[in-house]
């Protein structure tokens, strides 16, 4: 496994959290931003790509 590969599983594990704390907190943009760190992880840690490269792709969709 690459340093992306990995990053990529810690930015889902952040996401989560972030996703958790905004529904308990009633914070629609930490639940936000949560659930697109949570996709960025996915797509790093399935293609090893870095968070740049993937943000920069998912934002062209």
């Amino acid at each position: 496994m690459n340093t992306d590969t990995n990053e990529g599983k810690w930015k889902q594990i952040k996401g989560e959290f972030k996703e958790e704390f905004g529904n308990i907190t009633n914070d629609k943009s930490t639940e936000t931003d949560g659930k697109f760190d949570k996709l960025v992880g996915q797509i790093q840690e399935k293609y090893g790509e870095t968070r740049e490269k993937i943000e920069k792709e998912v934002k062209s969709w």
